[in-house]
């Protein structure tokens, strides 16, 4: 359970936090400056933020600094359009597949294209590019409209509602798995372009996704299924030989409750539901959050989220990794602010405190981003800090409006 919290800095709304959370957006701002590679997408972090230029060039990463350097434009951070710039430059350039439309997942340090096209990616790519839209930079309105076409055309299943999760190179043959990593992120990147573009029926999209998500959670007492079959069966026991897979891992993802419920307040604020729908999205976010954090924290007698549990709760893997706190944060603030119940202030200020004793990297900044059950720093999932945002977004989401996409918020509050 969350503990009384006094420090000033901690505590949501007041000057001292928000001072704090600005402060630590910005040296966030200023620790990831170095992502370009020369073609525009983004090297691997390292722990000083140095470019680890013997890695991939991923296109989740790209897309990730184009939207954070975004974000930073709108806050009036000095160079930020000339960053966002330079991802736009590689998701034009050597991120895009000429030959059959979409991205790569990411291409090596000389230059090689890895297999495959992922929903993953793509939805990062719809992200960056609406964000990048939102600022007006050159190219950006194009990029978004291309990612569009070929998330319409390749990863939207219409017909069940959801979108599926990755095929061959050539877009000619489907993978059988379904999971439901990229379907948040889709209900992530449907809201932003809704809320850039004006065409509502991508925040329709997002609805039908959460209306099978909340199904699915609610039949399994509000612990989300991960992993499907091709007809959308849940595969409870996918991967429980690989249970700190990056992205597929076993068991329930606490951190992605979390941030499901979220997205799902999110879209009951902005979808113009009637007042009864629109409570009972909230009460739907509101039992995700707490079986999370009943869950996962403090669950082996030390502060922090564990990375996933097992189907009864009990922890799987203990490691904490950043993103599940700065989740945490954002859905905590974002609870507070439309429930008015003061649980939810608490607990933003316990994972706060937390996070500045035990995640920031107060050295070499930015946040570290995997800690064992000791909270002890350690790299055997995520080495080095690869990029900014979830960090960031923890550190803006907390101050502004919750019914909206952070870009939009973030240009609204500025003007």
């Amino acid at each position: 359970m969350e503990t009384e919290v006094n420090d000033s800095q901690y505590q949501l709304g007041t000057p001292e936090n928000a001072a704090f959370l600005n402060e630590q957006r910005d040296t966030m701002f200023a620790f990831g400056r170095q992502f370009p590679s020369p073609q525009g997408g983004s090297y691997w972090l390292g722990d000083d933020g140095t470019p680890w230029k013997d890695r991939e060039r991923a296109t989740w990463i790209t897309c990730r600094m184009t939207h954070v350097y975004s974000l930073a434009a709108m806050s009036g951070f000095q160079g930020a359009e000339e960053l966002v710039d330079a991802g736009l430059r590689g998701l034009r350039g050597e991120l895009h597949d000429d030959a059959n439309g979409g991205w790569y997942p990411s291409i090596s340090a000389d230059g090689v294209p890895a297999a495959d096209k992922q929903c993953y990616a793509h939805a990062f790519a719809l992200l960056a590019a609406s964000s990048a839209t939102l600022l007006g930079r050159p190219g950006a309105k194009e990029l978004l409209e291309d990612a569009q076409r070929v998330f319409l055309d390749h990863f939207w299943d219409d017909e069940v509602g959801l979108s599926v999760d990755t095929w061959n190179t050539e877009f000619t043959q489907l993978d059988t798995y379904r999971g439901l990593n990229a379907n948040m992120h889709s209900v992530e990147a449907f809201l932003a372009v809704a809320d850039v573009t004006g065409d509502e029926s991508w925040r329709a999209r997002a609805g039908r996704i959460i209306k099978h998500v909340i199904a699915w959670a609610e039949a399994n007492q509000w612990r989300i299924p991960e992993h499907f079959t091709q007809d959308w069966q849940a595969d409870l026991e996918y991967n429980q030989d690989k249970p700190d897979d990056q992205f597929k891992p076993y068991g329930a993802t606490p951190g992605h409750g979390i941030e499901w419920a979220r997205l799902i307040t999110q879209y009951a604020l902005s979808a113009g539901l009637e007042d009864a729908e629109k409570q009972h999205l909230v009460e739907v976010a509101e039992h995700l959050f707490s079986r999370a954090m009943e869950d996962a924290w403090n669950a082996d007698g030390a502060p922090g989220i564990v990375y996933t549990t097992d189907w009864e709760g009990k922890p799987v893997v203990h490691d904490r990794m950043h993103w599940t706190l700065a989740e945490a944060l954002n859905t905590s603030a974002v609870l507070a602010r439309v429930t008015g119940k003061e649980d939810y202030k608490r607990w933003f200020a316990t994972v706060l405190q937390y996070v500045n004793e035990f995640v920031i990297d107060h050295e070499r900044g930015s946040w570290f981003h995997q800690l064992n059950r000791n909270n002890e720093v350690i790299d055997t999932v995520w080495p080095g800090k690869s990029d900014l945002y979830h960090a960031v977004q923890s550190m803006m989401i907390p101050l502004h409006d919750p019914s909206l996409s952070i870009a939009v918020a973030t240009q609204r509050k500025a003007e």
